[in-house]
């Protein structure tokens, strides 16, 4: 006791509105909650002038405590227990102001964010306890919660700034308040302020920090040696070096002997498309590969045959909606995808909340079954693509289809009904694993509901079918009359109405290759060793930009051969990952807290369409420079136009006060596409800026998508595109082949993790303890012991394209015939991330397709999903 503190203050809480003094006679308040003040409002005048940072210690005691009763004299008790660990915390350092003690059902407890705190949602089962979140909690139940502050913030804690800005890890966009000390950025929090996000952001974003900081990122180029290991250059030296031997590659063999790798994080990245776009197009490349071929390639193809454009993509309108279908997505977990929406879950909830219905089709039973946000439907993976057919033709035999909207905006609609006409429910019943009632059920209560919606993600697109899955569920809005109306799905403009940008014609869209005809624009990943590889013509050269196609694209065995094969590979990232250990050269690039950017890829995705604009929040760690920034000064030392050609003060975008020197001014050119799609809007991108946290845009409005945003020639909509005759025909092939496999034949999906996003967060050590330190193989009971294997054993996963050893584990949410496995893991040949290295998990890639027949000819979407593998026991 003697270490502690003079000065202590105790508090106690009593309701969630004020808080009160109590205990030690003469003990005042810092902060007297005045009358119309609630506490909430107190805690956060007190922490915005004095600072300090939140501890909970919680109990849940629900059940009892051995030796505790629940009469007022054990809770005297508990709150000497209570003295007794604050005590504890003051005699390790931490000077404490107060304390409050309380007992509370932790349904009850709501979440309070302080200004210089994290906000980590209370768990619905125990208390949730954090370094970064009060729980104000009224005293009627017997669990326990201390909340204790630290002593008020030293003269150097109050340089503490914190600078709007938001996530660049997923497509909503999500508002973020980053705390800068001593020009370091030391911690993240949810926006409260952003007028969208509302101060909502997962925990894959609030750990952006440390990402930023982690001691395993690249923070100088380096350069491999001859006894394979990297040592630091300068960026002359690298830079002059790279544009020698790519002048000398392209002149010795050919432009296309270069080819680049688009990883998804340049999708989150305003100026790096267009500086790649730039270097690649002078250079005159013609091949180049990315990651949209994994995961989304299939919706661009599919909305350009049917609507005209490849970026018209109508989304749910969640607000409005009375039935929602979802199929291949998991919103909980990876939120949503080709839908920008922060906090999904809270929104499909609110849709069965005021009495409507949510049906999401998986092969598992989402989390979403957890949270009341709707309820599953499982499929055998691969095969939504037949149960839409089904439920269109129940749709159309029933008197569902809204003639109307047929006769007056679409054409082919007989050839639509020809070919649903050949999958109806009967049919499809035990391929699909639905049955033949719940289909006709599932059908009628769609097109009956006075709205509906639909949304497709990850989960379908990376099936054989995908292109075809994405125009059947535009067909089954359209057929039913909901699409561009309330509650149906609706196209979200924003800040640009990007329709005629993706304009193009679909028949058109394609070009004779080596391996056939082939989508123009990124080729199928799943070629890109066969490219290498191949005899005559081969790419020789690869520039590799925020990517890892190593762990990213299926076959990872043929992949590291092509690797190997390079004569010359540049890897531009953060980490020296899986495929930069195969680089020439590797480059520091910056994180999204050290480049100015603008939330961008939610473009015509939002479910309340807005725009922000961010600065960079701190300087560049080390050398880091931006892509725009390595890709130009390349173009420049290689004698070709750069950004660097005319760098005069007043042709940049000027930074902020608060930012001046923070990183590298972009020139003004490369923001000039943005400013110039704002001023279709009446802004600039100075405007934008100005406004902090960001602005919003009128709401999902229907009654324009026919009239001003449809781009095919006609302006109907193509309910059956002639080009998609070969694939009716593989449809057809591959329906007859699941027929003759039976319900039995073992099919691999992909398991969305909460801790990882596709290979990132493999290197964030606290998102690697305990369990969470591998992927593992989840797999119903039956199927299980079908296998003679059991839950905890090590397991050989196999097939005709590889074999990986994975710990198993025991999942009845999951459909018979169905395994699970997270992707993104694998890097036992990663030594430059060491927590990766040393958690390396295994790669669900090594098991899948790879070369020609492994991708969707329409849109060169690899096949991901529904892959037939084996288990058995080691």
């Amino acid at each position: 006791m003697n270490s502690v503190p003079r000065r202590i203050s105790r508090w106690a809480l009593r309701g969630p509105d004020y808080f009160h003094p109590r205990w030690r006679r003469g003990a005042r308040p810092l902060y007297h909650p005045r009358a119309g003040r609630s506490g909430r409002e107190t805690f956060s005048q007190c922490l915005a002038e004095r600072g300090g940072s939140i501890v909970n210690i919680g109990a849940d005691y629900s059940r009892g405590m051995p030796g505790m009763g629940h009469n007022s004299s054990d809770r005297a008790g508990l709150s000497n227990l209570t003295f007794t660990a604050v005590t504890e915390i003051a005699g390790a350092g931490v000077r404490v102001n107060f304390v409050i003690p309380g007992f509370t059902t932790v349904t009850e407890a709501f979440s309070f964010s302080p200004p210089t705190s994290r906000a980590i949602r209370p768990a619905t089962t125990s208390i949730a306890t954090s370094e970064n979140s009060l729980h104000l909690m009224p005293p009627n139940d017997a669990s326990a919660i201390i909340g204790a502050i630290e002593d008020p913030m030293t003269s150097s804690d109050r340089d503490m700034q914190e600078v709007s800005t938001f996530c660049r890890v997923c497509e909503p966009a999500c508002g973020l308040l980053a705390q800068v000390k001593d020009g370091e950025l030391v911690g993240l929090r949810p926006d409260k302020a952003n007028p969208v996000t509302r101060g909502f952001a997962c925990n894959k974003g609030l750990a952006g920090d440390e990402i930023h900081r982690d001691p395993d990122r690249v923070n100088h180029p380096l350069r491999r040696t001859a006894d394979g290991s990297f040592e630091r250059v300068s960026w002359d030296e690298a830079i002059g070096d790279i544009a020698k031997r790519l002048s000398q590659i392209a002149e010795d063999h050919g432009a296309q002997a270069i080819a680049p790798y688009i990883g998804n994080p340049t999708a989150f990245n305003t100026l790096a498309g267009p500086a790649m776009g730039a270097l690649f197009a002078q250079i005159g490349v013609r091949r180049s590969f990315s990651s949209g071929t994994q995961d989304c390639a299939n919706k661009f193809a599919g909305s350009e045959a049917v609507f005209g454009s490849s970026t018209m993509h109508p989304i749910p309108d969640l607000a409005h909606t009375d039935f929602l279908l979802s199929f291949g997505a998991n919103p909980r977990v990876s939120h949503a995808s080709f839908i920008s929406i922060a906090d999904p879950i809270r929104a499909i909830k609110d849709v069965v909340s005021r009495g409507g219905r949510v049906v999401h089709v998986n092969p598992r039973e989402i989390e979403n079954e957890k949270t009341r946000a709707g309820e599953t439907l499982l499929i055998r993976p691969d095969t939504d693509i037949y149960l839409l057919a089904a439920m269109i033709h129940e749709i159309g035999t029933t008197g569902g289809f809204d003639e109307v909207a047929l006769r007056d905006h679409g054409k082919h609609v007989e050839e639509l009904r020809s070919f649903v006409a050949q999958y109806d429910a009967e049919r499809v019943a035990d391929v699909t694993g639905i049955s033949a009632p719940a289909i006709r059920e599932l059908a009628r209560g769609f097109s009956s509901a006075n709205s509906a919606s639909v949304h497709m993600s990850t989960g379908v697109n990376m099936g054989r079918q995908g292109t075809l899955a994405y125009w059947l569920l535009h067909m089954l809005v359209f057929v039913t009359g909901n699409l561009d109306r309330r509650g149906g799905n609706i196209l979200s403009v924003g800040f640009y109405e990007s329709a005629k940008a993706g304009r193009r014609d679909f028949s058109k869209s394609f070009a004779d290759t080596e391996y056939g005809k082939l989508r123009r624009g990124s080729l199928p990943g799943n070629l890109l060793p066969d490219y290498v590889l191949q005899e005559t013509n081969p790419v020789r050269a690869m520039v590799v930009v925020a990517g890892n196609p190593v762990l990213s694209i299926g076959g990872e065995a043929r992949l590291r051969e092509a690797m190997e094969a390079l004569d010359f590979l540049v890897v531009i990232d953060l980490y020296r990952n899986a495929t930069a250990e195969y680089a020439d050269y590797v480059l520091p690039s910056t994180d999204g807290f050290e480049r100015a950017d603008i939330n961008i890829t939610g473009l015509g995705l939002q479910h309340e369409p807005w725009i922000q604009f961010t600065d960079a929040v701190v300087a560049p760690r080390g050398e880091r420079k931006q892509e725009w920034w390595i890709l130009g000064r390349i173009a420049q030392a290689m004698g070709l136009k750069s950004p660097f050609d005319d760098v005069e003060g007043s042709n940049t975008i000027a930074a902020s006060e608060a930012t001046e020197g923070v990183t590298d001014r972009a020139p003004a050119a490369l923001w000039g596409r943005i400013d110039h799609m704002l001023h279709a809007r009446g802004l600039s991108l100075e405007e934008v800026r100005a406004k902090t946290h960001g602005i919003v845009f009128e709401p999902l409005t229907p009654g324009r998508f026919f009239a001003d945003h449809l781009q095919t020639d006609d302006g109907k909509v193509d309910c059956c595109p002639a080009d998609f005759e070969d694939g009716f025909a593989r449809c057809a092939e591959q329906f007859a082949e699941l027929e003759e496999e039976g319900p039995n034949r073992l099919k691999m999906i992909s398991l969305r993790d909460p801790y990882m996003h596709n290979s990132w967060y493999a290197n964030i050590e606290r998102m690697k303890g305990g369990p969470k330190d591998r992927n593992y193989l989840y797999m119903h009971a039956g199927d299980a012991e079908a296998s003679g294997v059991a839950s905890g054993e090590k397991v050989r996963l196999f097939n005709d394209h590889g074999s990986i050893e994975v710990e198993l584990r025991i999942d009845d949410g999951l459909k018979a015939g169905v395994v699970a496995l997270t992707h993104g893991w694998g890097n036992a040949n990663t030594p430059g991330m060491r927590v990766a290295h040393n958690t390396p998990g295994a790669n669900q890639n090594a098991l899948l397709p790879t070369g020609p027949g492994s991708f969707d000819p329409l849109s060169n979407q690899a096949f991901m999903t529904g892959v037939p593998v084996e288990v058995a026991k080691l």
